[in-house]
Parts: structure tokens; C-alpha cells; sequence
């Protein structure tokens, strides 16, 4: 299933971000560091070996609708997650993510699918457009 309207509220910044109108993508900051969106209590061990290889720095923040509304307002240029979640926990930031034009997918570039009889979700990937190329070739490489 196709995600098409949803919403995230950012009541500490006092703004929800919405696929009504979604919000303009930063761009990739030239000259600087890629930060990568992790989980503070679980995050994926091979992501810090992508962060190594990437030159990028990992910062920790909480939900994962935090997460991928950090990669829309620009605290972050990506999220990746492994350690699994359920659908309700990113179906509305992924549809304002998609909407904006962000990447959204699996950690191998596979489509995310929503609405299955199954609501958990191994693992995924949102970032800017432009990294998103280089995130999923360093994955690749680490997970052969």
C-alpha cells in the first residue's frame, strides 16, 4: 500500500510537518560531515562502521518519527535503523518524507510497504536524495 497523507507533530519546535504541504528538503551541506540519525538505546552496530566509511558522525535521537523529521528540517542528512519497528512507528513521517522528495526505503533500497498482515518493519533507510546513493552502497558493502 501506497502511503499518501499523514502527519508529524514537533510540539517542542510548535509546528507539524505534513504531506498537506510538505516541507522544502534541506540540501547536503557541501564541505561538511553527513549526520546519520540513530537510535539512543538500540542502535544498528554496522552503522557505525558506515558512519567510519562514509566520514559521517551519528547522532542520537529518540522516536523514529523524531528521526526522520530531524532528516526533513535539517538537524540530519539521514536515518538508518536495523533493529526492527512497527508499521504505526513511520508510516506518517515516511509519507511527509516521500512527499518533500526525501528517500524512503528498506536498508537494501527495497520499497518500505505499509498495511501488511505482518506490521513490523526490519529495517529502514530515509536521507536526502543525494546521500541516499552512497548510504545503500556502504550497507551493501558491510552486510554481503
Amino acid at each position: 500500500l501506497a502511503l499518501s497523507a499523514g502527519a508529524v507533530a514537533l510540539p517542542a519546535a510548535g509546528t507539524t510537518l505534513s504531506t498537506l504541504e510538505p516541507p522544502v528538503l534541506p540540501q547536503l551541506r557541501a564541505g561538511t560531515r553527513p549526520r546519520i540519525a540513530v537510535s539512543r538505546s538500540r542502535p544498528p552496530e554496522f552503522v557505525v562502521e558506515l558512519a567510519r566509511r562514509t566520514g559521517a558522525d551519528l547522532v542520537p535521537i529518540g522516536s523514529a518519527g523524531a528521526k526522520i523529521s530531524a532528516v526533513l528540517t535539517g538537524r540530519v542528512e539521514a536515518y538508518v535503523h536495523a533493529g526492527g519497528q512497527y508499521e504505526w512507528d513511520s508510516a506518517a513521517p515516511v509519507a511527509v518524507a516521500l512527499a518533500s522528495g526525501a528517500h524512503a526505503s528498506r536498508i537494501d533500497g527495497s520499497p518500505l510497504t505499509y498495511n501488511q498482515g505482518d506490521p513490523s518493519l526490519p529495517d529502514i533507510l530515509v536521507s536526502l536524495p543525494g546521500l541516499a546513493p552512497t548510504l545503500l552502497a556502504g550497507i551493501r558493502d558491510l552486510h554481503r
